[in-house]
């Protein structure tokens, strides 16, 4: 019936839609199965059904910029900048000022990336959608469609809402972006599904965002926008924002407390002895300024920029830059199946007959039981090589067994057919012959086959099986595969070589995930009371079991390619999308996408963050331990009879030669060769480790020792000390930048040309230190003085100290590792603390 004049009211769909007879939900909604909507119903419903976006998502971008600036590393360096400019150095303060320009820039593009996300999940929806109004169709933008309009649905439609089918022939649709589905599913008008159906198997429903393959139907729209499944994966997008990668977790609370204890301890220090405060508070500034590595920000992001260009060659295109040095943090890698571990793509790979068992589908077939069930498999469809899902599988098989399609059928003609129907589970079709007529039932095998304790075991076995019978005389089974990638097992068991544990979360059959597990070598125990293979998962498990294994205290890579994949992509610590099937929606959400889809690109991934979190871990260590020996200088200076031992502009220029040009070529180092054998750091473990604070103590104190002795030995015999002490504490750093290539190799074995730019940046900086020394006029600005040939001697000897100190351990500890069951300390952690400096 029409609906009620006047009753345009916006009208709110049941809770459970795909739970209610079809005709009387239509008349709940007020739209007839044959004229659909009224124009005045469906201008008032569409405002109604206008989505709403969520807050925050969409601030401006000054918003967005200061959000970033609000950070403490922002707000440490912006003071380091300020306090620049304060002593009369604006050169390190526009250096200061640079860094956090980069670092506020990579934040807020990884924040605006979020509404890109969402804007490609929108934009999935299709452009046009076909409904009938008033009696009649129109064609629509899908954005316009609201609830209670008569969808029509035909073969190539992405389906515009959600919407419960009134009629449906021969209907089937690809819903694999949004359930993990890899073939398409049918689709029915009747009966109505139980309550609690999953996504998946709502027969007799429509999704927003999906394919119709085929066949043709109508329904009456449930769902629009925000509130159709679609539109959940969009709420869980917009809900949540990219997790802090790890090392920006662990940093921001160690350098701040540093800045605080290097100010008060010298302030204290400054004032104990008598001197003039605004004296005391200037180098106290400037030694806080000298304190924080304020180009390990910049350390950080070249070295991720290096690692994307790396990545980039192998095919793997990373889309945030933090989220190489995560990779390098992994613990649990959760894995889409479809398309991830497996092609994606259906194929028909045997034949089983009761009279000759199992024949594997390699080439062309002789007559016999083998091709007949074959022959029989293609009477009962009308698919071509090129058609997708099980219909193509089977028809690619046959011809690749030696069948002409055409020949086949037209040896047979068909003269009637009852199409697939999910309650019946099979289709059934009848044809004529030179022999009489024949039919033939194609579908599941305990529908097609029941009772047969052959071909049970048979299915057991395959897991995923299509029944034929033709007739009364030829009977079979065909077994079909999604083929595991070839690079899946090899992916896997690279990731468990390095300390990843691989989990599979999908929205398939759960005998077809388990025999993809078995098939890749999948751990299949649980850890942590979670198995390693998840089926049946929607969108919304994915993401409760992600935040799971992050609430566990695991860094968890997610990799996917369809809509269903996005929300557990873009929570997850490292999103990894697919470059090939992923979706737009799902590339959109990710933090790197491959470009081939292959799995074992990964694990170059992996090794890539690896690399860099070693190398940021190197620096860390070295700019730290520089610091603790400017500030020790300073601190027991005065104790020394040595009154201000560095001037405010002097501390400024040993921070800025020394953390500058080495600090960022530290960020190119090659990667250890046990880079990929070694677990990953504990995902609960700071950076700053109990073995790198005690190494970051040694050697500052090593450094700061060497630096004190030159000034008060000089001091003692009159010569200039506090340009000595200034030489000798920058070169002395300088040299230990050059021994950090390494935690486990000898610096002279390792080739210069691995990492040359490291010693570049070391010598420019030798030589701006010495031009400070003498070049005309920068003894005004610096207060230094010329030193003669024996003082500059005497101070680049002292400076060699620390350096071959650190060699000399790293040459002991390699000869013992050339004798195996001698030296357990790396894997004891008794190592000498200046053995990996």
């Amino acid at each position: 019936m029409s609906p009620v004049a006047g009753d345009v009211s916006p009208v709110a769909p049941p809770p459970h839609p795909w739970a209610q007879d079809a005709v009387a939900l239509a008349e709940q909604l007020g739209t007839d199965p044959d004229e659909g909507l009224g124009g005045s119903a469906v201008a008032d419903r569409a405002v109604a059904d206008a989505d709403r976006p969520s807050p925050g998502l969409d601030r401006g971008l000054a918003a967005s910029v200061l959000a970033q600036l609000r950070e403490t590393m922002i707000l440490v360096l912006l003071g380091a900048a300020a306090l620049s400019v304060a002593v009369g150095d604006a050169g390190d303060a526009a250096v200061i000022v640079l860094v956090v320009v980069l670092n506020t820039t990579v934040g807020v593009a990884q924040e605006r990336r979020a509404t890109g996300a969402v804007a490609a999940l929108r934009a999935r929806a299709a452009p046009r959608a076909t409904v009938v109004r008033d009696g009649r169709r129109h064609e629509v933008p899908a954005a316009e469609v609201v609830v209670g309009d008569l969808l029509v649905l035909g073969r190539g439609d992405v389906v515009a809402a959600d919407a419960r089918l009134l009629t449906a022939h021969e209907l089937q649709v690809d819903e694999s972006a949004l359930t993990g589905e890899s073939q398409p599913s049918d689709r029915r008008a009747a009966p109505a599904c139980a309550e609690d159906t999953p996504v998946a198997d709502r027969s007799t429903v429509v999704h927003a965002g999906t394919l119709v393959v085929r066949g043709r139907g109508r329904a009456v729209v449930t769902a629009v926008g925000l509130r159709t499944e679609l539109g959940t994966v969009d709420v869980l997008l917009q809900r949540r924002r990219p997790p802090p990668t790890p090392l920006q977790r662990r940093l921001a609370r160690a350098i701040s407390l540093g800045v605080v204890v290097a100010c008060v301890l010298v302030g204290v220090a400054g004032l104990a002895r008598g001197e003039p405060w605004p004296l005391v508070v200037l180098t106290a500034l400037s030694l806080a300024v000298a304190a924080i590595p304020e180009s390990l920000p910049a350390v950080v992001a070249l070295a991720l920029a290096g690692a994307t260009r790396r990545m980039a060659r192998l095919g793997v295109i990373v889309r945030t830059l933090p989220a190489v040095e995560a990779l390098g943090s992994v613990t649990v890698l959760a894995v889409d199946k479809t398309g991830t571990l497996t092609t994606g793509r259906i194929t028909c790979t045997a034949v089983w007959h009761p009279d000759t068992g199992t024949t594997e589908l390699t080439g062309p077939l002789p007559a016999g039981p083998a091709r007949a069930v074959l022959e029989a498999a293609v009477l009962g469809g009308d698919a071509e090589e090129g058609t997708p899902g099980t219909e193509g599988a089977v028809a690619r098989a046959a011809v690749g067994a030696g069948l002409d399609l055409r020949a086949v059928r037209s040896r047979r003609p068909r003269t009637a057919v009852r199409p697939f129907d999910a309650h019946r589970r099979c289709t059934v079709s009848r044809h004529d012959g030179p022999d009489g007529p024949l039919e033939v039932v194609v579908g599941a095998p305990e529908v097609v086959l029941p009772g047969r304790a052959d071909a049970a075991a048979v299915v057991e076995a395959w897991a995923r099986v299509l029944a034929v019978r033709a007739g009364r005389r030829e009977t079979g089974l065909l077994r079909l595969d999604d083929p595991v990638r070839h690079d899946a097992a090899a992916a896997v068991g690279a990731a468990r070589t390095a300390g990843v544990r691989t989990m599979m979360i999908t929205g398939d059959h759960p005998a077809t995930a388990a025999a993809v597990a078995a098939a890749v070598g999948l751990d299949t125990g649980e850890r942590d009371g979670l198995p390693a293979v998840h089926a049946r998962a929607d969108p919304g498990t994915k993401l409760a079991l992600v935040e799971s294994l992050r609430a566990a205290g695991e860094i968890v890579a997610m990799t996917g390619d369809g809509v269903n994949d996005a929300p557990a992509l873009r929570v997850a610590d490292v999103g990894v999308a697919m470059g090939g099937r992923g979706t737009e929606v799902a590339k959109e959400a990710a933090d790197v996408v491959l470009g081939d889809d292959g799995l074992g690109r990964i694990v170059a991934a992996v090794a890539e963050g690896r690399r860099v979190a070693d190398n940021v871990r190197r620096f860390v260590r070295y700019g730290l331990a520089g610091g603790l020996a400017e500030l020790l200088v300073m601190v027991a200076g005065p104790f020394l009879a040595l009154g201000l031992p560095l001037l405010p502009a002097q501390i400024l220029w040993v921070n800025l030669v020394t953390h500058g040009l080495p600090g960022v070529a530290m960020g190119s180092e090659a990667a250890e060769a046990d880079v990929l054998s070694r677990p990953p750091q504990p995902p609960r473990q700071g950076i700053l480790t109990r073995r790198t604070v005690v190494e970051t103590a040694v050697l500052g104190g090593v450094v700061a020792g060497c630096s004190l002795v030159v000034a008060t030995t000089a001091a003692a015999t009159g010569r200039p000390w506090q340009t000595m002490l200034f030489v000798t504490l920058a070169l002395s750093q300088l040299g230990l930048a050059l021994t950090t290539r390494s935690d486990s190799t000898p610096l002279w074995r390792l080739p210069v040309r691995s990492n040359p730019f490291l010693y570049v940046a070391a010598a420019t900086s030798v030589l701006a230190t010495l031009a400070v020394v003498y070049l005309p006029g920068a003894g005004l600005l610096f207060h230094t003085v010329a030193l003669g040939p024996a003082e500059l001697a005497i101070a680049g000897g002292a400076a060699a100290v620390p350096s071959v100190l650190v060699e000399a351990e790293e040459l002991r500890r390699s000869r013992r590792r050339a004798h195996p069951g001698q030296d357990q300390s790396r894997t004891s952690g008794a190592s000498s603390p200046v053995s990996s400096a």
